[in-house]
């Protein structure tokens, strides 16, 4: 990890307007969470509706499109990324350095409230808390890994990250049976699945399948993010 390229993608990630944007993820669980634990009902099917499809397949792919996009996209856009090319570091370790940043973001704007909620909404019963915080860690790396290089590739990186985002993992990957298979949601399902106590969180992908995906989309996006920025000539007019 490169400490200046890490202080510099924190300091863009935080500031002021895109700072306030990423409280509004954890802000929006926590409200639901606890407006929801009020309301009766079944408490189990209320913490898969409000972590499982609101958390982990809306909310946390949003966050990790403005953390993941974030970390590189406007540096592209205006230029300024020629600065970082100029200098003699490895294009690997520019990119590895701005993942590990924006991972470490997405985790902390969304595996705490993610915890927060699921206490707040069931307490410590099943694993319920427990699993979906461990599911948005590893879903929240795979998808920072995704839009990072979805911000090196295109110019349209939050358009397309956002089609992304609401059609394919919050429609997709809760309701349409075969594209569920290939959805970053249902993968950390799967891994939540073996947290939480036998039943109560169920995957349409087996963990076997789920693991080597999760391994395989973060580094495949980690590299091609990676060989495609070795391969970006910027002027500083751009």
């Amino acid at each position: 990890m490169n400490p200046t390229v890490a202080r510099l993608t924190l300091r863009g990630l935080l500031g002021r307007r895109r700072g306030l944007l990423l409280l509004v993820v954890p802000a929006l669980l926590l409200l639901v969470s606890a407006l929801a634990a009020g309301t009766g009902g079944d408490k189990h099917d209320l913490v898969v509706n409000v972590l499982g499809r609101l958390g982990l397949g809306t909310l946390l792919p949003i966050l990790g499109l403005v953390v993941g996009t974030g970390a590189i996209a406007t540096e592209i856009d205006d230029g300024s990324i020629v600065y970082l090319l100029a200098k003699p570091l490895p294009r690997w370790k520019i990119i590895t350095t701005k993942l590990a940043v924006a991972t470490g973001i997405t985790w902390a704007f969304s595996a705490v409230p993610m915890l927060l909620s699921g206490l707040l909404l069931y307490g410590t019963k099943e694993g319920l808390a427990l699993a979906y915080t461990v599911a948005a860690l590893v879903a929240g790396t795979v998808y920072s890994a995704l839009f990072l290089l979805l911000g090196v590739v295109t110019r349209h990186a939050v358009v397309i990250g956002l089609g992304y985002a609401l059609v394919w993992e919050a429609l997709m990957g809760n309701f349409v049976e075969g594209a569920r298979k290939l959805s970053v949601q249902q993968w950390g399902l799967s891994v939540a699945e073996s947290v939480a106590a036998e039943g109560s969180i169920t995957s349409v992908v087996s963990l076997g399948a789920a693991v080597p995906l999760l391994l395989v989309a973060a580094a495949g996006a980690t590299a091609l993010a990676s060989v495609r920025l070795a391969g970006l000539t910027l002027t500083s007019d751009e």
